[in-house]
């Protein structure tokens, strides 16, 4: 689980935040820029290497559609999924040849292998392990139930929340009804009772195989003890403030999961997240939660094709979402790097085969989706106000940043106790960060 921002890796005080995503930075999409007058071949094509997955970026018009579709099966592919509305085609195929061999159809802008390792079989309907979590008998359900204090039982340790003025924000307007935030992560335990009076099943899914899955609990983890990222991440955005565990920054706007981490080492590869960013747009969430990075690449680089045929597909998503009013917001990751500096030392990617260490210029070599225009990107402060010092940051690259606990501050969870959540578990770390935004950009959403 390498690339989750807990491992290596926003409440907006009415901050105006541009979504307009701009195609400057070359290899995101404008319209499809015709390859060299090529066909695919007509001889036989061979499907026996390893299968893997594929994106293919392409023109959004039905001719070119129509045309590169049949290329994908004539190059030994099969279609996942079309996301025709940007022009992104999800396919796997066993053809060594396929990526090279789509680059040549007129009409491909860039086409690229999404991971290094093979495909593994995966169950058509992956239904996260449900928790049927109850709070414990005799706990307090009502607000006048609480503390005297009017606090959550756990809200004491949260010192974020008055950070942020959190606390006093949530007094005067705890959040809208309207408002849906979407956590794009490794699932959400829906059941759990601080998430279950916010959560909306009818705006969650499971993206993991690059085609939203809405199967009633395929947007639960897989292996809720091991995957407890996407909860974490949910709960510091609405827990509810019911008497029980902790108060989430805006506790009365909705969460929905979208799921896209893989079972396992939980990486969340190219065709997830694409699929995560169009199923939110045409969902009516307003607002999504990024605390990761797209594997296998640390960063994607622009003159290698694999790695931008990655950084476009996502961008182009991104920016579907963007323009569908969606606020998309993302951690800026957690290795101290420099983000506006001449180089940085990747010595992690890729992270599902063997890495092989390199030097990139991140101006031409993207964290994704971090970096990606109009994206909200988040860095981390700790309990002095200063910046983490695992937080990376840079010149024009941080748009906001937000509290997160620090190995100096860590609390525990407490002894359970009929007013405590029958679930808890203490997360430090930089992923904490990018939560505090997405819950308090609704005021500004509202206004869009």
């Amino acid at each position: 689980m390498a690339h989750l921002r807990s491992r290596r890796r926003h409440a907006l005080l009415a901050v105006p935040v541009g979504i307009a995503l701009t195609a400057s930075l070359g290899f995101l999409p404008g319209a499809a820029s015709a390859a060299p007058q090529g066909t695919t071949a007509k001889t036989a094509v061979t499907t026996d290497g390893p299968t893997l997955s594929y994106v293919v970026n392409t023109g959004t018009d039905r001719a070119t559609l129509t045309k590169v579709k049949k290329a994908v099966k004539a190059a030994g592919g099969s279609i996942v999924e079309s996301y025709d509305r940007i022009g992104v085609i999800v396919a796997h195929s066993g053809n060594p040849e396929f990526a090279k061999t789509l680059r040549a159809v007129p009409g491909v802008a860039s086409a690229g292998a999404t991971r290094t390792a093979p495909l593994t079989p995966s169950a058509t309907t992956d239904v996260g392990k449900p928790e049927k979590l109850k709070l414990p008998k005799g706990s307090a359900l009502s607000a006048n139930r609480q503390a005297a204090d009017g606090k959550e039982p756990l809200e004491g340790l949260q010192w974020d929340l008055p950070a942020i003025k959190a606390d006093q924000a949530a007094k005067i307007n705890p959040g809208s009804r309207k408002v849906t935030v979407g956590v794009i992560d490794t699932g959400v335990d829906d059941t759990h009772p601080d998430l279950a009076p916010n959560f909306s099943a009818a705006q969650s899914a499971s993206c993991v195989t690059g085609k939203a899955d809405t199967t009633a609990g395929s947007w639960r983890p897989f292996d809720p003890d091991e995957d407890y990222h996407g909860t974490h991440v949910a709960g510091s955005i609405a827990a509810a403030r019911n008497g029980a565990g902790i108060a989430g920054v805006a506790p009365n706007v909705k969460v929905s999961a979208i799921k896209v981490s893989t079972p396992g080492k939980s990486l969340f590869y190219a065709e997830s997240v694409v699929c995560a960013f169009v199923f939110a747009a045409d969902h009516g969430v307003a607002v999504t939660n990024n605390s990761y990075y797209v594997d296998p690449w640390l960063f994607n680089c622009a003159d290698d094709v694999d790695q931008k045929a990655i950084a476009e597909s996502v961008g182009r998503a991104a920016k579907y979402a963007q323009g569908k009013g969606v606020v998309n917001v993302a951690s800026a990751g957690n290795s101290a790097f420099d983000l506006a500096a001449k180089e940085i030392s990747d010595t992690s990617s890729p992270n599902d085969t063997t890495p092989l260490p390199r030097k990139v210029d991140p101006s031409k070599c993207l964290d994704v989706p971090a970096q990606l225009p109009g994206v909200v990107t988040v860095s981390a402060t700790g309990p002095k106000a200063l910046k983490s010092y695992y937080s990376n940051y840079g010149l024009n690259q941080i748009d906001v940043a937000a509290p997160v606990a620090t190995s100096t501050r860590s609390p525990s969870c407490p002894p359970r106790t009929a007013a405590s959540s029958p679930r808890c578990r203490a997360a430090t770390g930089p992923t904490s960060r990018a939560p505090r935004w997405p819950a308090r950009t609704w005021p500004v959403w509202r206004r869009c």
